[in-house]
């Protein structure tokens, strides 16, 4: 398990009446990936300037290995930030924005020369030392603000949605470079975004955040396969979530039929929310799965077909590489594996904190 290098405890941040974070507490690992997931207004920008040092939270404390840096002022902190907008300055070319911070520092004009060679290579802009700022691409800004972080050499690299301004395309190329970049330095990222793709594909660790609360906290295989609340699975990717009845351990009936499963411990005759991925959902020939239906609904996508298949009442959203055309008879079936039992809420309050999306 890797060492604790950042610890929030106990933090709690309004904004007027508006509680932000309440209660706070978390802790990052060194060298660790670990990304901030949530929907707008879910608190994990807040936490990440209260880390950096932009932000005062009202109650509770930040520790850096270990010492409080609660007000300590950012320039003060082995931290450094690349924001959404990157902040870079228009009247310095590519080379001085990225020697800004190592002229302040006082570095020699030797170490600086060094050191932005060191960057541009991190970053595979070789070469731009001399391009100006508004000559860049989207992308190649981006990577600027990289470089510009990283030759400070930062313990902690924050990043707060650094690639939700470019392209589909161009994000998830930057996002594979970005893990490359921490494994090569060695750097832990705290990284904030709302885009799920993002964050199961670059991170070590997802904290997926609502309401100023944690909903789960775990490996992207994890955060995705076993969510532990409706929150999360609505949240994280296409779900098809329903009430189901947990007749005994091991067995659920759904809208009436009954499906093997491997959850235990939910007590015989219980109400539970059951989670079903529409890529665990199989087609199968009339009669021969636990539902039968007809598919209302057929749109490709590229790697496979989402259709809507009826069944028993209810919309099934099923993805499958084979087509089924719109009101052909169907029979669905999902293997015990496949299906996530969890909990209902106990509280109206803790309903509203999962299901806020």
């Amino acid at each position: 398990m890797a060492r604790s290098l950042v610890e929030i405890k106990n933090v709690t941040k309004a904004f007027g009446e508006n509680i932000v974070l309440d209660d706070f507490s978390l802790s990052v690992g060194e060298n660790e990936f670990m990304t901030l997931l949530g929907p707008s207004g879910c608190g994990k920008t807040t936490l990440l300037r209260i880390v950096g040092g932009f932000d005062t939270p009202d109650s509770g404390r930040v520790f850096f290995e270990g010492k409080d840096i609660t007000d300590v002022p950012p320039n003060k902190r082995q931290v450094n930030t690349v924001f959404q907008k990157y902040a870079l300055f228009p009247h310095m070319n590519v080379g001085q924005n990225i020697a800004f911070g190592l002229k302040i520092s006082g570095k020699t004009d030797e170490y600086i020369r060094d050191k932005v060679k060191y960057g541009l290579k991190m970053v595979n802009l070789e070469g731009f030392e001399s391009r100006r700022i508004e000559s860049l691409s989207g992308g190649q800004q981006q990577r600027v603000a990289m470089a510009r972080a990283i030759v400070n050499e930062p313990k902690l690299l924050l990043l707060d949605e650094p690639l939700g301004a470019l392209d589909l395309k161009l994000r998830q190329e930057l996002s594979y470079e970005l893990k490359k970049l921490k494994d090569e330095l060695g750097i832990t990222f705290l990284y904030v975004t709302h885009d799920q793709e993002e964050a199961l594909t670059m991170s070590d660790k997802v904290v997926v955040m609502n309401g100023g609360y944690i909903q789960q906290m775990g490996t992207p295989e994890e955060i995705y396969n076993e969510p532990q609340n409706a929150f999360v699975a609505q949240f994280i990717g296409d779900s098809n979530i329903v009430d189901g009845i947990m007749l005994e351990d091991r067995l659920v009936e759904i809208y009436g039929a009954a499906f093997p499963c491997i959850d235990e411990g939910f007590g015989e005759k219980q109400p539970v929310d059951v989670v079903i991925r529409p890529e665990d959902i199989i087609i199968r020939k009339p009669g021969m799965g636990k539902m039968d239906g007809v598919v209302t609904s057929n749109v490709f996508i590229g790697v496979h077909y989402e259709m809507i298949v009826l069944a028993n009442g209810f919309e099934w959203l099923v993805q499958d590489t084979t087509s089924y055309a719109v009101g052909e008879e169907v029979s669905i079936d999902v293997l015990p594996e496949n299906i996530q039992i969890m909990h209902k809420p106990k509280t109206k309050e803790a309903e509203a904190i999962e299901l806020d999306v």
